[in-house]
């Protein structure tokens, strides 16, 4: 494997990190939103965390309704292909690892619904549990 390929693999890697770690905010940020809304965290009303993590899931489903392919899936597998790779997903042990934990089989319309029913739950929490500003930002 040429140097050029070992640095495509690297980077594939790191792609896939970042991807797993998209994924974690979303689903644990939904998940923590709630059970500090229960346990009266301060921190899960801030208003820029809300904004990412709705805007997060908001890109998700808005791809899945057009058919977009997630770019980070994609820049992932060109990667995989630059290091040299025929198969998809084809790699290191970080690769098979992550690709087992947030890779899966179904249809299409599986996900789109999944990601659709997501972005529709964070936007409950938005109702149910708001945001506020930060104590810093309000003019007294």
């Amino acid at each position: 494997m040429t140097p050029f390929q070992k640095f495509c693999l690297l980077l594939a890697d790191l792609v896939l990190v970042v991807h797993v770690a998209f994924i974690a905010f979303v689903i644990f940020g939904l998940i923590l939103t709630w059970i500090g809304w229960v346990r009266r965290w301060g921190w899960v009303r801030n208003l820029w965390f809300r904004l990412a993590h709705l805007a997060a899931i908001g890109v998700v489903a808005a791809q899945a309704l057009f058919g977009i392919i997630c770019p980070l899936t994609l820049w992932e597998d060109e990667l995989r292909l630059l290091a040299g790779g025929e198969e998809r997903y084809a790699g290191s042990f970080i690769q098979h690892w992550l690709h087992q934990l947030i890779f899966f089989e179904a249809e299409g319309y599986v996900f789109t619904i999944a990601y659709v029913t997501f972005f529709l739950a964070v936007v409950l929490s938005f109702l149910v549990i708001p945001p506020r500003r930060s104590q810093h930002a309000q003019v007294t």
